[in-house]
């Protein structure tokens, strides 16, 4: 962070500006930061470059960094524009800075100030100069990069233990705002029924005290047909909560307008944005539809929707729900909603090529069965479209790794009977199953 300091510093004295249409931003993870960059003299040259302090901890990486502005949206999304963030964060999933980036590559802090003065991510920057001066001569990256010398000697200086002391002492306390904060006294919280941020979730409503009885999967539609490398991001994303989709439809009904949608992330106390965030990342890539989006097809109509608005009229109908997915679905940042999620919209079922390990584990934990595809298969070697009605032969007294057999039956009659694994690791996996997933069991188990 010293250096990125550095080297805006070392380019703004050499004549090196940002273009007015490169968003930039700095987030530090820490309150300390600010402390040793102020103390180091280049808060001042950041800022002038574009990257003023605007907040502490996850922000950019999480997609929270604020809009572009409408000219620009405007511009990327009329000439279908892929455009690009570079960031010192650590997530790079695409259309996770903003829905507006495609692409999102991970660099040092001082990467991340050279590649904002270049304005394109193309650039060698052994051969091509950054820029030029108000002189005309070029400058290149080389010219202004500190060494490491002159970044250690700056540490050195101005990052010293009473910093660490004196930001970490009051960490207790807070800011002012937070102190002024009323908390509600008592063992029972006062759960909000207008609070559009923390809301009783629902995921008790029904439960009894002895273990459910076991219901079978029968007929039931694929929700979403998706590919490989389907990450938690694609899932549940946690960035900002486009105008267009559910979830934006259910928080402006309760009166909030656009620049109070905040994002996913902030949100997730809230189970009906948080369903109607599921599989929301406008990046997704669902085969039942011709470009990438949060839309499905309704099978029975052909109707094209929004994935949630499809899983409410198959709830109406009484239609259960599976995903076919492709392999490592899952992969990315663990995140227990990616599970959650797809059970509220009433999966009951996910069948894989593969699955990433925690994700696996938090689908047992929600009671979604993972299923997993025979080595070497997949719906396109096993002539499947996604559009079935899927029946999976689970045996009430199944052991771990089992395989069962699924049935899918087209619209003309006709089925096709195949394999899989039910990927049910161990026998807590098993236990948690029968109680229809970890909460219910805890509960179950507190009541013991």
């Amino acid at each position: 962070m010293l250096g990125a300091g550095m080297l805006a510093r070392n380019a703004v004295k050499a004549g090196l500006s940002v273009a007015p249409y490169i968003k930039t931003s700095l987030s530090p993870g820490s309150g300390v930061v600010t402390h040793y960059l102020r103390e180091s003299g280049v808060i001042p040259y950041l800022d002038t470059l574009g990257f003023s302090v605007v907040g502490f901890g996850c922000m950019t990486c999480i997609g929270n960094s604020g809009p572009l502005p409408d000219y620009i949206v405007d511009a990327i999304e009329k000439n279908g524009l892929v455009c690009c963030s570079v960031l010192s964060g650590n997530r790079n999933f695409e259309g996770r800075v903003h829905p507006n980036t495609r692409a999102n590559y991970l660099a040092s802090p001082l990467l991340v100030i050279a590649y904002a003065i270049a304005g394109r991510v193309d650039i060698d920057f052994e051969t091509e100069p950054l820029g030029k001066n108000k002189e005309g001569k070029e400058v290149f990256l080389r010219d202004i990069w500190p060494s490491r010398s002159e970044i250690q000697a700056v540490e050195k200086s101005t990052v010293i233990p009473a910093m660490f002391r004196d930001v970490y002492s009051r960490i207790e306390n807070g800011s002012n705002s937070w102190q002024l904060l009323s908390a509600p006294e008592g063992k029972l919280y006062p759960w909000d029924k207008t609070s559009t941020y923390i809301k009783n979730p629902p995921f008790f409503q029904g439960m009894t005290k002895d273990l459910p009885k076991h219901v079978p999967i029968k007929d039931a539609r694929a929700l979403v047909l998706l590919g490989d490398s389907v990450t938690t991001d694609h899932i549940s994303p946690a960035g900002s909560i486009a105008r267009n989709s559910p979830a934006a439809r259910y928080l402006a009904n309760r009166g909030l307008t656009p620049r109070e949608f905040n994002s996913y992330g902030s949100r997730r106390g809230n189970d009906d944005v948080m369903a109607r965030a599921t599989f929301a990342n406008i990046r997704l890539v669902n085969k039942f539809m011709s470009t990438p989006g949060p839309k499905t097809v309704h099978i029975p109509s052909g109707e094209e929707m929004d994935i949630y608005d499809a899983a409410e009229r198959y709830r109406s109908e009484g239609t259960q729900l599976i995903a076919i997915v492709g392999k490592d679905y899952g992969c990315g940042s663990s995140r227990d909603w990616a599970a959650k999620g797809p059970f509220l919209l009433g999966i009951k079922a996910v069948i894989a090529e593969s699955y990433e390990r925690i994700h696996r584990s938090n689908l047992v934990g929600m009671g979604i069965v993972p299923l997993e595809f025979l080595p070497g298969q997949n719906p396109d070697t096993l002539g499947l479209t996604g559009k079935e009605l899927y029946s999976v032969e689970m045996p009430e007294n199944i052991k771990p790794l089992q395989h069962v057999h699924v049935k899918a039956k087209s619209d003309d009659g006709s089925e096709k009977k195949f394999e899989v694994v039910a990927r049910f690791d161990t026998e807590v996996d098993l236990l948690y199953y029968h109680h229809g997933g970890i909460l219910n069991y805890m509960i179950r188990r507190m009541l013991q």
